[in-house]
């Protein structure tokens, strides 16, 4: 096998969230792979799509057999016109579209031993069992990893081997640990004790390790990795330290991660004794009777040259009775396994068979391509062997055992594999559908006509929340019958559950990061309503105190956050002030303390007026780095000196809050001229001047410049902010200071306002080596560039085979909701885990059911009430209430829009009962029904109930 020989780098701007996933190395062994794929229907059109957007380095295609229609059904590189067309070279020319790094080659003989010996990797789908047999011998035999996938109808198989000896360089996707180190003691054994205790915990006996950064014990950056113990008080043993120098300060301790060994038996040896991926003993039964009805389904074909026929009770019979007649399977010692086939099962199986249908292509396609990368990268743990997966779940409980062939019978159209599962009644049910799917509306709508030009596609651009539901308001939703979302937070996907909720309509939910996948259904008064999860929910919103971010910081994400806030200070919200300064449109009042101090830093620095050439913005950029990392930190010190104790005789400086040190600036340290350049550049931006990227004139021009003075960044420190009760007030003197040192900047062309963008290159430049240097300051362990840009960016890590699976498992779920009404026992949520071969699917729980008094709801239920002709006044209304529930409530005008207002106490509400509802509500909320809206809705309370009581929401119909 050949390694593709390459001398492009790789695109990281390209493959960025990629990356994230998987780390430069295994990216890189990834852009030299050769993968041959054999088989290009629904499966193998999948595999292709997540190889080639994942930047293998180039992909052979064999497939000579004719497009048909039932191809369409689940390939979508292919139409109408390529009926009779090969399929491989039908499908080439779209596949290379999808990314110019990879070379997608057409092979159009047979497949031989000499042929494979080209490749790394070889994925047989859609093939015979004789043929799988022939090439996964020859893989096996010389060290060609191998991979069968294919999908029947409602259920899929997936087999690898990696041979007998596969070395996992990475097998896990988590990043290794690492923690910052508090103090190392020297002995045997040495004591390492952690800044954090809580991150003793993390690690386990017998890990290994190795430091960086540690100043004093210097013997241990870079040493070589070295096993440790964790001791009950929290420290770790790490060996042997008595000849090492003392400990002084600083550093980290890192997780290595070891390499692990898989060993694979070929295929003519795992087709009988099957090492299944399941959870439980009854998912490992399930598999092998699948494992039986695959093979039963191969020697059918063998037999008549043909597959079973959609639905046909003889063809069914005679494949049950092929399994039947098979060999036991054999369990992993090759002893024979007591069990059951499961009839029924092989039955369904092979009833549903002869469909190809695209959301179970998308699964399989996914998880074999995500195997294809495991194998080439070495990174994650490869499957142990076989995979099955099936959602025999879609099929309608209450059918007839046999239904009548001839509605499942091909119609020589696109939706043949899909009707051969499910009939054409179930197929003209779903062409009528209107679904409110994700965003990114423009691209996907024109991407998704070109898939299939039966589909009717209105691209929305707006977003999709509060301000926006005069557009997605009751005539929107009345005229959708579900929603489709994968949104990026989860405050978006709170709201627009609510919406579904309220509009009753079917909520189809997916999301993904990284290898991590999950899909989840919601379906009107059978199951549950969505719910964020609340330690998900509360990241989201996650802030650290002000006073730890800007001097106390303990931890990677302090620095990171600390540089974030500085870019904005210095970069925008300078900008901004400055320019509604010049305008006479605002004072200093609105600003809070800590953005007062970062415009003090544009203004009061250095410069005193603006910058008028290159050399300008270079100095103020020396200054500022000198105001951050030397002059700040020496200032720091003076107030809260390295010795300073507390009243309780504890040092002041200890625990969480390292000792911090100024640094000396140097050019010949990368990070001290990166700081510099990036802060240069974004100045020079701002204020409308020319930057530069050369380093090296750089280096020269800052051996030119005078060191910035002391005396010049005194001012700054005159206002700075609360420090543990130490902090000066920003008084009048200082706010006379500074607002004469704005009339000079106001003199001139309006400011840029610069907004952090990830993919800028100096605003994550300045941000990354901002939070390098504050780590260094303070002994932290840093975060690199890569990490700096995730973190900051808020980017998401995203590949594509996650995406297409849980897109597929959303696909499932459709299935289901089209062909309502379903009992909650059909539908499932599922979670994925494709680094750690992980699957698992799981009925939705039942929506809660509230009580009060003889009452009874759920989340999906509420009182209507209609307007009337005449419309009804309020006294009206309550009585209406009370006769459907037979309480009285007060006050129903609280809630969305209508709030309690001083004339609206309940003492007072005796005297409105005569007035129309309209009337109140316009009263109290000062606004009119929107145009086509059709209900207003009141919020219910219990008279005389002190609990806090949700009740149903009440619909009043306009």
């Amino acid at each position: 096998m050949d390694v593709l020989e390459t001398s492009k780098s790789l695109d990281e701007e390209l493959y960025s969230r990629q990356l994230y996933v998987l780390g430069l190395p295994a990216m890189q062994r990834i852009q030299g792979a050769k993968v041959l794929l054999s088989g290009l229907q629904g499966v193998g059109a999948e595999v292709a799509k997540n190889l080639v957007l994942m930047g293998v380095g180039s992909l052979t295609l064999h497939d000579p057999h004719p497009t048909c229609w039932s191809d369409l059904s689940a390939q979508f590189f292919l139409s109408e016109q390529d009926l009779g067309r090969s399929r491989a070279e039908a499908s080439q020319e779209l596949l290379a579209k999808l990314n110019g790094a990879v070379q997608v080659c057409i092979h159009t003989g047979d497949i031989t031993e000499d042929l494979l010996l080209d490749f790394q990797v070889v994925v047989l789908t859609a093939s015979d069992l004789q043929e799988q047999l022939k090439v996964g011998t020859i893989c096996h035999k010389h060290g060609v990893c191998f991979l069968v996938a294919d999908t029947r109808g409602l259920v899929g198989q997936l087999f690898c081997d990696f041979g007998e000896d596969f070395t996992v360089q990475d097998p896990t996707e988590a990043e290794p640990l690492m923690a910052a180190i508090q103090h190392i003691s020297q002995g045997s054994p040495g004591i390492l004790t952690l800044r954090e205790e809580a991150d003793a915990h993390r690690f386990n006996n017998g890990d290994l390790v190795t430091f960086s950064g540690i100043e004093g014990m210097v013997e241990l950056n870079g040493c070589a990795p070295r096993p440790l113990h964790v001791q009950r008080d929290g420290t770790l043993e790490i060996g042997d330290t008595t000849t090492f120098s003392h400990y002084l300060r600083g550093g980290a301790v890192t997780e290595v991660k070891r390499p692990k060994t898989v060993s694979h038996e070929p295929l003519d040896t795992a087709l009988l004794q099957p090492r299944v991926v399941a959870q439980s003993p009854q998912e490992v039964h399930r598999a092998h009777c699948l494992h039986q009805a695959f093979h039963a389904l191969h020697k059918f074909q063998e037999l008549h040259g043909r597959p079973p026929k959609p639905w046909d009770p003889v063809d069914a019979e005679m494949v049950v009775d092929l399994a039947q007649a098979l060999e036991s399977v054999k369990g992993t010692e090759g002893e024979p396994l007591e069990e059951q086939l499961d009839k029924a099962l092989v039955r369904t199986v092979a009833l549903s068979s002869a469909g190809g249908l695209s959301p179970m292509a998308a699964v399989l396609g996914a998880v074999a391509a995500q195997e294809v990368l495991k194998a080439v990268s070495k990174k994650f743990m490869p499957l142990d062997q076989w995979l099955y997966f099936d959602a025999l779940d879609c099929l309608p409980e209450d059918e007839e055992p046999f239904p009548n062939p001839e509605d499942y019978a091909p119609r020589d159209c696109r939706y043949d594999g899909q009707i051969a599962v499910f009939g054409a009644g179930f197929q003209e049910k779903l062409s009528h559908q209107h679904y409110l799917l994700r965003p990114k509306a423009e691209v996907a709508a024109e991407a998704a006509r070109r898939l299939n030009p039966d589909l009717q596609v209105t691209p929305l651009t707006y977003q999709l929340d509060l301000t926006t539901e005069h557009i997605y308001g009751d005539n929107f939703f009345s005229s959708v019958d579900g929603v489709a979302a994968a949104l990026d937070s989860f405050q978006a996907r709170r709201y627009v559950a609510a919406r579904c909720t309220h509009y009753l309509k079917p909520l189809l939910e997916a999301g993904t990061e990284g290898t991590l996948g999950s899909a989840c259904v919601f379906i009107p008064h059978v199951t549950e309503d969505y719910r964020a999860p609340s330690s998900a929910a509360a990241s989201e919103d996650a802030s650290y105190p002000v006073c730890t971010i800007r001097h106390f910081p303990s931890t990677t994400e302090h620095t990171l956050q600390w540089a974030r806030d500085e870019f904005e200070g210095l970069f925008r919200l300078s900008a901004e002030t400055i320019n509604c300064h010049q305008q006479a449109l605002t004072s200093l009042a609105h600003l809070d303390e800590s953005q007062v101090l970062t415009l003090q830093q544009v203004v009061l620095g250095v410069l005193r007026e603006r910058p008028q050439t290159w050399r300008d913005c270079v100095l103020w950029a020396l200054g500022q780095w000198q105001l951050c990392f030397h002059y700040g930190i020496t200032q720091l010190l003076s107030r809260f000196p390295p010795d300073k104790v507390l009243e309780n005789g504890t040092l002041f400086w200890s625990g969480p809050k390292q000792c911090p040190r100024p640094l000396e600036f140097d050019t010949s340290q990368d990070t001290h001229l990166l700081y510099v350049l990036a802060a240069a550049n974004l100045y020079a931006k701002m204020h409308g001047l020319p930057g530069s990227r050369d380093q090296t004139a750089l280096r020269r021009l800052l051996k030119l410049l005078p060191f910035p003075d002391p005396q010049d960044l005194a001012p700054i420190f005159a206002s700075d902010l609360e420090l543990a009760s130490a902090y000066a007030e920003f008084g009048p003197e200082q706010s006379k200071k500074l607002h004469e040192a704005l009339e000079i900047w106001t003199v001139g062309p309006p400011l840029e306002p610069l907004t952090f963008e990830k993919d800028d290159d100096f605003h994550v430049d300045f941000v990354a080596a901002a939070a390098s240097l504050r780590a260094q300051n303070y002994g932290i362990p840093p975060a690199d560039r890569t990490k700096t840009r995730r973190i900051v960016g808020r980017i998401t890590p995203a590949i594509a085979t996650t995406t297409a699976a849980v897109a597929g498992l959303v696909g499932l779920e459709l299935y289901k909701v089209v062909s309502s009404p379903r009992p909650r026992s059909a539908f499932r949520h599922s979670y994925l885990n494709l680094a750690e071969n992980h699957f698992s699917r799981w009925v939705p729980h039942a929506p809660a059911i509230q009580k009060f008094h003889h009452l009874k709801w759920t989340c999906w239920d509420r009182l209507e009430v209609p307007a009337g002709q005449p419309e009804r006044t309020l006294e009206s209304l309550l009585a209406h209430v009370q006769k459907l529930n037979g309480l009285r409530v007060r006050m129903l005008l609280h809630g969305k829009a209508l709030l309690y207002s001083a004339g609206w106490a309940p003492e007072k509400q005796g005297q409105h009962l005569s007035r129309r509802v309209t009337d109140l509500v316009l009263e109290v909320t000062r606004q009119v029904p929107k145009p086509g809206q059709r209900v207003l809705v009141l919020e219910p309370s219990y008279e005389g109930e002190k609990e806090d009581i949700t009740f149903p929401p009440l619909h009043y119909k306009l």
